[in-house]
């Protein structure tokens, strides 16, 4: 969901640099030596999830994992997500520099909703518990990301309101195929590394 340069207006891209400069704050204060290691290899599972796209528009439709992310990061999606994000950038030329804040804050946002809202349960639920939370996870992180990216269209003006319409709307499969995605991870983590999930704690 890379929204390319020179789409936004001014005020959008400014108050999401602003947005994501405070995440990312935030996120590297959570962040302790111990915690880099899993930081950097989720940075690295979302990098290469979006490196397959489809363009949408001003923007795309690929796997993003940003759910899983979060589940397991908490704050500190927001720091993984932007360095992600900027390698893209610079490497593959996906979105853009005056867009990266925007960017990142579309995506990190959503990650952090699903660390607060299932990160407990899938920890200290049942087997059941935990796929359901699993899937809500993923499915929410694509679902909220495609709502936001609506957002920033439709307020940089009325002419995107169609194209936010359809990046909505493209994005529903994805979210039934991230949900099941991160459902078998957050199974697969519970039984081979369960101490992962305090991650983001």
């Amino acid at each position: 969901m890379h929204i390319s340069e020179g789409v936004l207006s001014a005020p959008v891209l400014v108050a999401g640099a602003l947005l994501t400069v405070g995440g990312t704050a935030w996120g590297l204060k959570k962040m302790d030596y111990e915690k880099i290691p899993e930081v950097a290899v989720l940075s690295s599972a979302f990098f290469v999830a979006s490196l397959i796209h489809v363009p949408v528009g001003p923007s795309s439709v690929h796997l993003i994992l940003n759910g899983l992310v979060g589940l397991l990061l908490g704050w500190m999606a927001f720091p993984s997500i932007l360095v992600a994000l900027a390698l893209q950038a610079l490497l593959f030329q996906f979105g853009g520099f005056t867009s990266l804040g925007v960017n990142t804050f579309n995506m990190a946002a959503p990650a952090v909703i699903a660390y607060y809202l299932f990160n407990l349960p899938v920890r200290r639920g049942n087997h059941l518990l935990s796929i359901v939370c699993g899937f809500a996870a993923g499915a929410i992180g694509v679902g909220t990301g495609a709502l936001l990216v609506a957002l920033a269209l439709v307020s940089t003006g009325e002419s995107f309101f169609h194209i936010a319409e359809l990046v909505v709307f493209v994005h529903l499969p994805v979210m039934v195929i991230e949900g099941i995605i991160t459902a078998f991870c957050v199974v697969f983590l519970k039984r081979v590394k369960p101490e992962i999930l305090e991650v983001g704690r």
